[in-house]
């Protein structure tokens, strides 16, 4: 149910791009205290109601279909992404169509069972919109 009260979307992570996530995802859960299992890959390191993540350059958009990847506007190493979920990704595709983003992925089902969609907003941040997928 949405209304004025209630976001479309709502912000579940907060996540570094970096060819090396190892180092400032072990820094970032010796800052909350929590231990933090280390892969080379994606690292999620939960502080509070949202999560601080940490993915290697290309990671999500490169388990996508190629065709629904944008190379020029993939995610960089030093960026940061937004990370909002949503109860419907392929609802909010039309509308947020609207509002002047470029697409470096379309809807796309992830393996992870999240259905994401990748863009960039008018200033160039990246902001991910993800919503499970029930199988």
């Amino acid at each position: 149910m949405t209304g004025p009260d209630r976001p479309r979307v709502s912000l579940a992570q907060v996540r570094f791009v970096s060819t090396a996530i190892e180092p400032i995802a072990a820094f970032y859960g010796a800052l909350l205290g929590v231990s933090v299992p280390l892969n080379e890959h994606y690292l999620e390191v939960p502080a509070g109601p949202a999560s601080v993540g940490f993915s290697k350059a290309g990671f999500t958009e490169d388990r996508g279909p190629h065709t629904a990847c944008l190379r020029g506007l993939a995610a960089q190493e030093g960026e940061i992404i937004l990370d909002f979920t949503a109860d419907d990704v392929d609802a909010e595709y039309s509308r947020i169509e609207t509002l002047g983003v470029s697409w470096v992925m379309l809807p796309t089902n992830q393996p992870w069972s999240r259905r994401s969609m990748l863009f960039r907003d008018p200033n160039g941040h990246l902001i991910n919109v993800s919503s499970c997928v029930t199988r």
